[in-house]
């Protein structure tokens, strides 16, 4: 009885319900946002989108489209989607659109499935902290440098790096990434927020792919994707040693690290 009710407080509190819904009722599988009120509408300032040809952003949206359906495949992501996932707010086109939105929700799906792993598994034990679990497993800087370079993340995300002097130019499919910041370690990637900001994107994909696929895509996604990713035997970050076995389990229940996310 008392893990039932932990396990129900914990996982109250990391799904709290959303103010707004992230898409109409009317558009249960298009990519959209509620429109805004009249009020709202005089009140806000005008946005000002960055300056490109309609070529040039199909053309970078195609990149995005390309490298998430290269890296999920078979899941076909739609252009506006891609863009979004693989857009963070600190880079000039958020202007346009961002992963804020899809990270939060993200953040939310991976709670939920996580806690749910747990209080299912037989490694469970009444002094295991739930809250402590879920701060290890899913921090973001954790996701960001284990789970985003399995995805290769890096080579696409548009994000702009902050505290590396002229090196901190907005990052996008179509620039280079500066060779000093392919070779950080690890504490000057956290310094420069690549983890944070790398992590928050694995959240926004979580959260995307929740949305446009469904639930049942994005729990095979965090089975065979996510979780094992984040196996660190010789680390306090990580999820919890004791669940190791079970989480491999899974993993090969639903085909490996490179099982079918549709069935």
């Amino acid at each position: 009885m008392l893990k039932s009710r932990g396990c129900a407080q914990a996982l109250r509190r990391a799904v709290r319900p959303v103010s707004a819904p992230l898409v109409t009722r009317a558009m249960p599988r298009a990519y959209a946002h509620a429109a805004p009120s009249a009020a709202e509408t005089s009140r806000a300032p005008p946005v000002t989108t960055p300056s490109k040809s309609r070529e040039e952003w199909q053309r970078q949206d195609a990149l995005l489209v390309r490298h998430l359906n290269d890296v999920f495949s078979p899941l076909k992501f739609p252009p506006e989607l891609a863009s979004r996932i693989l857009t963070h707010a600190s880079h000039p086109d958020a202007m346009r659109r961002h992963n804020g939105r899809l990270s939060f929700v993200g953040r939310r799906v991976l709670h939920s499935y996580l806690l749910m792993f747990i209080h299912s598994s037989p490694a469970l034990r009444p002094e295991h902290d739930y809250e402590l679990i879920l701060e290890r497993a899913l921090n973001t800087y954790v996701l960001g440098e284990h789970v985003a370079p399995k995805w290769a993340i890096g080579k696409v995300l548009k994000w702009r790096p902050m505290n590396v002097g002229n090196m901190s130019k907005p990052l996008g499919p179509d620039v280079e990434v500066p060779s000093p910041l392919t070779q950080l370690e690890r504490e000057s990637a956290r310094g420069i927020g690549m983890y944070k900001v790398h992590g928050t994107t694995v959240e926004a994909v979580v959260g995307g792919v929740f949305h446009q696929f469904g639930g049942s895509v994005a729990h095979r996604l965090f089975h065979t994707r996510v979780l094992p990713n984040l196996l660190l035997p010789a680390s306090h970050e990580g999820l919890h040693t004791a669940y190791h076995a079970h989480a491999r389990e899974i993993c090969e229940k639903m085909g490996g690290p490179e099982g079918p996310l549709l069935r």
